[in-house]
């Protein structure tokens, strides 16, 4: 999760900044930064959000920051 510190990092926010934020504890974020504990679903929605990235960006899956456009779910329908 070196992402997570990075995007934290150039935020100029301190661990304690970011928890507050997430409405979590200072040290239950810093076991998601270090990768102690995986950071749930919704907490990963609110950091991509937040740093407006996508999920993938801060999970390592894609090195292209630009999040995703959105959908409207109700007026989603899969491509055939």
């Amino acid at each position: 999760m070196d992402r997570l510190k990075d995007l934290r990092e150039d935020a100029d926010l301190t661990q304690e900044e970011l928890a507050k934020i997430l409405d979590c504890a200072q040290t239950t974020y810093s076991r998601y930064e270090t990768g102690i504990t995986s950071v749930p679903i919704d907490v990963l929605i609110k950091l991509a959000d937040f740093y407006q990235v996508s999920i993938d960006y801060i999970t390592g899956r894609t090195n292209e920051r630009t999040p995703y456009k959105r959908t409207d779910s109700k007026n989603y329908s899969p491509k055939e």
